[in-house]
């Protein structure tokens, strides 16, 4: 067996387990344009990884900017677009806390960032500097969808998900842990174990890494701190008829934030001293997992999959 430790270096492995509901998602992004934001084409995806969702929206005649830590993720990412397509997207190299063009400020209507990936960043300066970031491209009506798990404190066992996936021959599975949440350091230990067995091949790669925990009253203090308030929340069933209840247990949010009226900020965003973020995302619970847009990749689907995403508490 072949110890590896960058699971970022292997995209289509990647995608086979956690390239999910591609389709569901762009739906319920253009959804929530419509019926919060302005309804626009200009798109931006922090963290975009390999590109599913670029090349999505894309697709759709959406124009697309987007940008990820990782170089083998983007090189996955062009691979992927169609010519037509490849017009209307720009990707950039560069890290959450630090992204900024001239050209969108202020231009951007819908800016985009699923599943948790927003918790690599691991210091209240470091998140504070992308959402502040981020407002600044949005228009004053535009909208930023920002999907990740608030953190039950009170929660004493750590939690394992199991997937499986394919890619061409090669079987893909995929065994993640996150360990309990440390309140006072505000963070929780994660690993990722992938381990690929195919013809002439068997592959061992882990990745570890610690994700900033928020329960809510964390989320919302860093959120009008960054001026953005939050137009409605749901859960990560995707529904936009189906907003999350207030007091709701279910801990799987995506907040619709759109900028506070006035917030306007010149200059470039300040260099934070946070550690390196790597814009890549973890999977956001137990689910049937859809295929990757790659003609060698096959179904990926979890052991026992329920027909929606469990949520991490109850309702």
């Amino acid at each position: 067996m072949e110890k590896r430790t960058d699971w970022y270096e292997h995209p289509e492995y990647y995608e086979a387990i956690f390239g999910t509901d591609t389709v569901r998602e762009a739906d319920f992004l253009q959804a929530l344009s419509a019926r919060h934001g302005t309804g626009g084409s200009q798109w931006l995806e922090p963290a975009c990884g390999a590109g599913r969702l670029v090349a999505e929206a894309a697709s759709r005649g959406m124009k697309v900017a987007g940008y990820d830590i990782s170089e083998a993720m983007l090189a996955h990412a062009r691979k992927r677009l169609t010519p037509a397509e490849r017009r209307r997207v720009k990707l950039a190299p560069s890290r959450m806390e630090e992204f900024f063009v001239p050209e969108l400020e202020g231009r951007v209507d819908v800016a985009h960032n699923l599943v948790s990936t927003f918790r690599y960043l691991d210091s209240e300066a470091a998140a504070l500097a992308h959402l502040k970031g981020t407002r600044r491209l949005l228009k004053p009506n535009g909208i930023y969808v920002l999907g990740f798990h608030l953190t039950d404190y009170s929660r004493s066992v750590p939690e394992h998900e199991r997937w499986l996936g394919r890619v061409g021959k090669d079987k893909v599975v995929c065994n993640t842990h996150e360990g309990l949440p440390d309140r006072r350091a505000r963070r929780s230990p994660m690993r990722n174990r992938l381990r690929i067995t195919g013809p002439g091949k068997d592959w061992l790669i882990e990745t570890t890494w610690f994700f900033r925990t928020y329960d809510a009253v964390q989320a919302g203090k860093l959120f009008r701190n960054a001026a953005l308030r939050v137009l409605a929340a749901y859960d990560f069933d995707y529904d936009v008829n189906s907003p999350v209840a207030r007091g709701s247990r279910r801990l799987d949010r995506v907040f619709v934030l759109q900028p506070e009226p006035g917030a306007v900020e010149q200059g470039t965003p300040e260099k934070t001293s946070a550690p390196k973020v790597m814009a890549t995302k973890k999977p956001s619970s137990t689910e049937k997992v859809t295929s990757v847009r790659k003609a060698s990749a096959q179904k990926a689907k979890p052991e026992a999959a329920p027909k929606k995403k469990p949520a991490r508490g109850n309702s």
